[in-house]
């Protein structure tokens, strides 16, 4: 492959892998990055489509021999779990950290247009993500805090309560109990096929509607 070749993989690679979208989603998502890159004359519709069948081919059969419940399973069970406890858990927030940021205020004022205030937050974004399909030691990044908050014991405790609720799912914890560091879930790996009979993790009304169920 070329280096943008390579690059169009890469794209093509985690879009699969992560399993948030549809294969025909991803098609749009691929040409649409081809053109903004300007590699129309190099890569072609046809060998892009190829790639993305062929991955999707490649996960399908790899599934057939996931140990379940997958790590993604057990953190979906965990992050469910935070929501009923009034913390707001996203999955692929965004980009970055800022962009999680800014989805988990949107689904605040979702909340307090119910008449609901979390307790605390957490997240992973794509740029998390991507070190959870890796094949060499897989691992995910779980950002915390709460909503308009400068107090560090605050902070923490939304920590605690988040490292609690992954450990209780059987997930190893790294985190020193610091405020500004992230809680690092070692040898997590991400495995996830899209389905559309599945629940969509990327639609946050979801969250607001586990927050708000019982109340």
């Amino acid at each position: 492959m070329t280096e943008n070749q390579e690059f169009i993989y890469e794209s093509i690679f985690s879009q699969v892998r992560m399993g948030f979208l549809s294969i025909d989603e991803i098609k749009e998502n691929i040409i649409e990055e081809i053109e903004d890159n300007g590699f129309e004359e190099e890569i072609s519709e046809d060998w892009a489509f190829d790639l993305i069948d062929k991955e999707f081919k490649a996960v399908t059969k790899e599934s057939k021999n996931w140990k379940k419940p997958t790590d993604t399973e057990r953190l979906i069970n965990a992050f469910d779990e935070l929501c009923s406890m009034n913390i707001i858990a996203l999955h692929n927030a965004g980009f970055t950290t800022s962009d999680g940021e800014y989805e988990v205020v949107e689904v605040e004022r979702s909340l307090r247009k119910k008449k609901v205030s979390s307790d605390g937050y957490c997240f992973y974004h794509s740029q998390d993500l991507s070190r959870a399909i890796v094949k060499e030691n897989p691992s995910l990044y779980i950002a915390f805090q709460k909503i308009d908050n400068e107090n560090d014991k605050v902070t923490v405790e939304v920590g605690k309560k988040v490292t609690e609720v992954l450990k209780r799912n059987g997930f190893t914890i790294e985190w020193n109990e610091k405020p500004t560091t992230k809680i690092f879930i070692p040898d997590f790996k991400w495995q996830k096929i899209y389905s559309e009979s599945e629940r969509d993790l990327l639609d946050y009304d979801n969250v607001v509607k586990l927050m708000t169920r019982k109340r």
